[in-house]
């Protein structure tokens, strides 16, 4: 197994010390997380300063710009996927791994709302792409070193595969749930 992936930004470093300056923050980042996911990157900054119950000023204090709400918001979610595969270290191989792609597909519907304001070139998006994979890719090596999953996939094949299943539109979440263990089902070693 390697080293733990320790966090691409350290969102905590940019929170500030005072309590009631801190739950500002998180609520801003929380409120930008759902409005982002509803109506996409060009969301109403004034609608998520509204949601998180402060005012204007006190979002664009702790976030300049759209472009670093939108980062944050970004690498908080990488962060929790991160940090969610140490969480899942040691659960049974296969149990764990199809936990963790359960919360990269939620990650990728949420994404799928910043897809076109995600530098793909940025450095960010490169770290965090680099820890994404670093976190995932213990448990995934585990689940196949077990037998539970096919030995002739690479974590990169899965997670492309589950990010443009996850990408389509369905009727509603069991459909998406359905054919998502469709997917697992076929990258069971029992499948081959």
């Amino acid at each position: 197994m390697s080293a733990p992936v320790p966090p691409v930004f350290d969102i905590a470093a940019r929170r500030p010390h005072r309590a009631d300056a801190r739950r500002n923050f998180d609520a801003l980042l929380v409120a930008a997380r759902d409005a982002f996911a509803q109506n996409g990157a060009q969301a109403s900054l004034e609608d998520i300063a509204r949601q998180a119950n402060v005012g204007i000023g006190t979002l664009y204090r702790n976030f300049p710009t759209r472009e670093d709400l939108l980062e944050a918001v970004y690498v908080g979610e990488i962060e929790e996927l991160c940090v969610a595969a140490r969480e899942l270290a040691d659960e049974p191989a296969g149990e764990a791994f199809v936990a963790w792609l359960d919360r990269f597909a939620t990650y990728v519907a949420r994404k799928l709302a910043l897809q076109q304001a995600i530098n793909k070139d940025s450095e960010t998006f490169r770290a965090c792409k680099h820890a994404m994979h670093g976190a995932a890719r213990p448990l995934f090596e585990r689940a196949q070193a077990s037998g539970e999953l096919r030995a002739d996939v690479s974590l990169d094949d899965t997670l492309r595969m589950v990010s443009g299943i996850v990408a389509s539109v369905y009727a509603d979440d069991a459909q998406r749930k359905r054919v998502l263990g469709v997917v697992l089902d076929g990258l069971r070693a029992s499948a081959v």
